[in-house]
């Protein structure tokens, strides 16, 4: 299984009905596609150099249960043996998460099942090891929220206020390691990270904080990483040409 090193950049692959896709802000009626074969898109990035691999079943995080197995399997399969693949979207019982890994997944990322039962990721973590488990710390209006990203929904409990950083300090108590954290509010629109939530989270010195949402320049790259992010996912940056991620890699 390859290691995170380093600063490590995630290529983004969202499946959604079996294609490629890239959200607005999480809208599923804001989409973009880009590609029909999931399998050649995650072998493209890792031909150009990437060590790690983001992929999303956004079908999965919608309905709450995984929908995209076999393509998944398919793309470990073929790129499983020279980078890392962490998969989401859905992950919400340990039967889910088990199935992901076994199938040769670097790493399962957990999102509102997290939230909702924080001891729900401290067994996934006592069971499968902190290293193959992530949780995504999803923000919006400067709460956490689940449930893909439906407006309305939270996620611990719903008389609390979600507080990203109290998520993080709850879960890091449990054993957790990793949290993914996406400004919802710049997701997918280009319009640079939010260095602010970033700087606040890694200040917790709780576990590695890796950037989601915005980022569209190697400046942005760069910018989380000065802040002490552990890696950023990139997305539609790299398919709409504004990052390459051969030559940002090799920078």
């Amino acid at each position: 299984m390859v290691s995170a090193t380093g600063f490590e950049i995630l290529p983004a692959i969202d499946l959604r009905a079996g294609r490629v896709v890239r959200l607005r802000q999480g809208d599923f009626a804001e989409e973009t596609a880009y590609d029909l074969d999931p399998v050649s898109v995650a072998s493209g990035f890792v031909a150009a150099g990437a060590q790690w691999l983001h992929v999303v079943d956004l079908d999965g995080a919608r309905t709450g249960a995984p929908a995209h197995g076999s393509v998944i399997a398919a793309i470990v399969a073929a790129v499983g043996d020279h980078a890392g693949v962490e998969v989401a979207g859905g992950l919400r019982d340990e039967p889910s998460v088990a199935i992901v890994l076994a199938s040769g997944a670097a790493r399962a990322v957990i999102g509102t099942a997290a939230l909702g039962d924080p001891a729900f990721a401290g067994r996934l973590v006592a069971t499968h090891g902190p290293d193959r488990i992530a949780v995504a710390i999803d923000v919006r209006d400067g709460r956490a929220v689940g449930h893909g990203w439906a407006p309305g929904t939270a996620g611990m409990d719903a008389a609390d206020v979600i507080d990203p950083a109290d998520a993080i300090r709850r879960l890091s108590d449990l054993g957790v390691t990793t949290f993914e954290v996406t400004a919802i509010e710049r997701d997918g629109l280009l319009m640079g990270p939010n260095l602010e939530l970033y700087e606040q989270l890694v200040s917790l010195d709780r576990g590695t904080i890796i950037a989601s949402g915005g980022i569209s320049t190697i400046d942005d790259l760069r910018a989380v990483r000065d802040l002490g992010c552990s890696g950023a996912i990139v997305g539609r940056a790299l398919y709409e040409g504004q990052i390459d991620i051969g030559e940002t890699l090799r920078l």
